[in-house]
């Protein structure tokens, strides 16, 4: 996991970080942040379930699928 140093700054009433190319999340991305004593952590939004299945759907489609065998679990005696 890439580690970065930066500095805060003032903007507006806030006080803003800049993240560094290496670590940054991109455009338009609202992440969260957590402050645990002198930690802050941050991530980037869950993703909401129907736009999980759309990224899903967007994925390629295998050109096969293939089988499983037909012996994968072996006869046990007693059970």
């Amino acid at each position: 996991m890439p580690t970065a140093r930066t500095r805060t700054f003032g903007s507006g009433n806030s006080e803003a970080l800049r993240l560094p190319k290496d670590v940054a999340y991109g455009v338009d991305v609202e992440p969260g942040i957590e402050r645990s004593g002198d930690v802050l952590t941050e991530c980037p939004p869950a993703t909401s379930g129907p736009d999980m299945i759309a990224r899903l759907r967007a994925l390629p489609v295998p050109p096969t699928v293939e089988p499983r065998d037909e012996d994968a679990l072996p006869e046990r005696p007693g059970l």
